[in-house]
């Protein structure tokens, strides 16, 4: 260990050198150490690197960029105290952003942003601050010729801020909105899309976003999302969903009326989440089904299918019912063992014109074979409980 600390000093001393070719030998050689050798990390900063790594940002030789950027990516993976305590460090990485030559430069100072802002909450709002940041990041992905590495370290980056609430805001004031629905529209390559709906599903969760996205059709886009034809990945789709259900719980009226619309076209993309998603997916997916239901998210429990929805709808997450508190799956499971399927029902019209089966009670085997509750004629929508399987 202590040879290892005295080859650190020395190479560190001689990052302060007249020389730049002295610099630049050093600097490849702390890229290599920092690279392979996890313990000279901290031996690197300890010797007191940063604070020139963070200097030599500023160079305009793109190879003396792309090693000092290089370094502290690595850097950042144990050492991360030490880069956010150096002054100027983050005006240095917002620099590289904006001015570097080097695509390479540019893509390690985007992952070093990421790996702080994932590793600690606290780095969150210093980093969100920022807001030249948070405009170089947002520059990299509206660039039409930025290379794909590039946009999605930006992206990944972006996710962290947008990660911290009160950065939303500040995001969606510099143009970040249109920015990802236009990435999201116009790029298909391989996880773009995917890491722009992950930024806009956090984006959405403030009430400043609700106009934003209603200016950059953001609710039509994702609707296409989760419409079957386009193809969507499943982790898309999960974004899409959450990126709705955050509009639904952070907007206006006008917001959540638009969201609820555009879920009655889409309601078999968000059933299919709802079925095959991962947790946290399926869960969002049961939550915006019962917001698109009843406009608010909580009251009435039931969801709201279009007919050719019904066969293929929920069967182990949507624990669904009307008129009564939710019970755990097992719960539900054992009441229903006990429960007839027989039973008549009543088709009723509430205020507000709503149709349901009264009490709740009937399970009728329907395609799927779920409790059928009620129908609304007008639009052909069937309203449908889950979790009371017939058996």
């Amino acid at each position: 260990m202590e040879v290892k600390r005295r080859t650190t000093r020395t190479l560190v001393a001689k990052l302060s050198s007249v020389s730049e070719q002295t610099r630049t030998e050093a600097l490849s050689e702390l890229r290599l150490i920092s690279k392979h050798d996890p313990e000279s990390r901290l031996l690197i900063a300890e010797a007191g690197a940063v604070p020139y790594l963070s200097e030599t940002l500023y160079s305009s030789t793109p190879t003396i960029q792309e090693n000092a950027a290089a370094i502290l990516l690595n850097l950042s993976i144990n050492s991360r105290g030490s880069l956010m305590s150096t002054r100027g460090l983050l005006d240095a990485l917002s620099h590289a952003l904006s001015n570097s030559p080097s695509s390479a430069a540019v893509q390690s100072c985007a992952a070093t942003l990421h790996s702080l802002l994932i590793a600690d909450e606290s780095y969150r709002p210093i980093i969100g601050s920022k807001r030249d940041i948070l405009y170089s990041l947002l520059s990299i992905i509206t660039a039409a010729n930025a290379p794909p590495r590039s946009i999605k370290d930006a992206l990944k980056a972006l996710f962290g801020i947008a990660l911290y609430q009160l950065n939303r805001a500040s995001l969606v004031d510099l143009g970040a909105v249109p920015a990802l629905v236009s990435l999201i529209v116009r790029d298909a390559r391989t996880g773009i899309v995917e890491d722009a709906t992950a930024v806009l599903a956090q984006i959405a969760g403030c009430e400043e976003s609700e106009e934003a996205m209603r200016k950059a059709g953001g609710v039509r886009v994702l609707g296409d999302l989760l419409d079957e034809g386009t193809g969507a990945s499943g982790r898309i789709r999960e974004n899409a969903v959450a990126a709705l259900l955050s509009l639904a719980r952070c907007g206006g009226e006008k917001g959540r009326k638009e969201v609820r619309e555009m879920g009655v076209k889409v309601m078999e993309g968000i059933a299919e989440v709802a079925e095959n998603g991962s947790a946290k997916g399926k869960s969002k997916a049961v939550e915006l089904l019962k917001f698109v239901v009843d406009g608010k998210g909580n009251g009435n429990e039931m969801v709201s299918f279009r007919h050719s929805v019904i066969g293929s709808a929920i069967k182990h997450s949507c624990f669904l019912q009307h008129g009564r508190k939710e019970s755990s799956f097992d719960e539900r499971e054992k009441e229903d063992e006990d429960r007839s399927a027989a039973s008549e029902s009543q088709l009723l019209q509430d205020s507000n014109g709503q149709m349901y089966v009264k009490n709740a009670g009937p399970c009728l085997n329907v395609n799927g074979g779920y409790e059928l509750l009620g129908m609304d004629r007008a639009n052909d929508v069937y309203i449908a409980a889950f979790g009371r399987k017939c058996m």
